[in-house]
């Protein structure tokens, strides 16, 4: 009869002992920890990421939601305030979070005219689509292309370029562009500008497109068109993007 009591009672400090070795959490050590919500008013998309990346030399809990644009912060107090310092000083365009990806962009003029042309020379294949497009919307039949300008952006970071348009009289144009971002939605990635600027100047006038918002990676989006030298003309720019990993 002793024996079965005699193997219980060792199984029993066994398990005991097992149950010694499970790690207790050790929440003394959490102690005056607290919680913080940190707003993020500039960066979004891969620059809002990078913010989150580079707070990681804190060694605190944190979590980031682009969408919300905030960063929770699980820490002591005094780390909270040193990441809220952070935050403010790269929350910026031009800072090290800000600047990051290196985006071509190539832009095209087209010349567009209610006249058809005897000499007209077919688009490239590339912008035969855009063509299609414009003379189905406008009341624009003939489409040529007058330039095509890449230029070599880099997400956070303000760009400035010019360009004269070739003929007679032909207006300079000048550019100033601000990419705020990468981000990516269910589509593919996209470019956020903050703003688009492009001027034509000529010497009796200065014609502007502006614009804004988010351009689709390997997309071509017509920006919008100035006046020609007559009437019946216009000029129509078309933007392609492509993000450099």
């Amino acid at each position: 009869m002793r024996l079965p009591i005699l193997f219980m009672t060792t199984v029993l400090a066994a398990s005991l002992l097992h149950g010694q070795d499970k790690p207790v959490p050790d929440k003394a050590s959490e102690v005056g920890f607290e919680a913080a919500i940190i707003p993020v008013k500039t960066l979004n998309g891969d620059s809002f990421n990078r913010l989150v990346r580079l707070l990681g030399v804190f060694n605190a809990k944190l979590s980031g939601d682009d969408k919300l644009r905030t960063i929770l912060v699980y820490a002591p107090k005094d780390v909270i305030a040193q990441v809220r310092r952070v935050v403010e000083d790269l929350d910026k365009p031009g800072s090290e979070a800000a600047i990051g990806r290196n985006i071509e962009m190539t832009l095209s003029f087209l010349r567009c005219s209610t006249r058809a042309s005897a000499d007209a020379i077919a688009l490239p294949a590339d912008l035969e689509s855009v063509g299609r497009q414009l003379r189905a919307a406008t009341q624009y039949k003939d489409v040529q292309l007058l330039d095509t300008m890449p230029i070599r952006l880099q997400e956070g970071k303000n760009a400035d370029a010019s360009l004269r348009l070739p003929g007679a009289n032909s207006p300079m144009v000048g550019m100033r562009f601000q990419p705020e971002a990468v981000i990516r939605k269910d589509q593919g990635r996209y470019v956020r500008f903050d703003q688009i600027n492009i001027d034509f100047r000529t010497q009796n006038a200065t014609t502007s497109i502006h614009t804004a918002g988010d351009f689709m990676e390997g997309q071509k989006t017509v920006l919008g068109k100035v006046s020609g030298s007559d009437d019946d003309s216009a000029i129509f720019v078309v933007i392609s993007l492509k993000v450099l990993d």
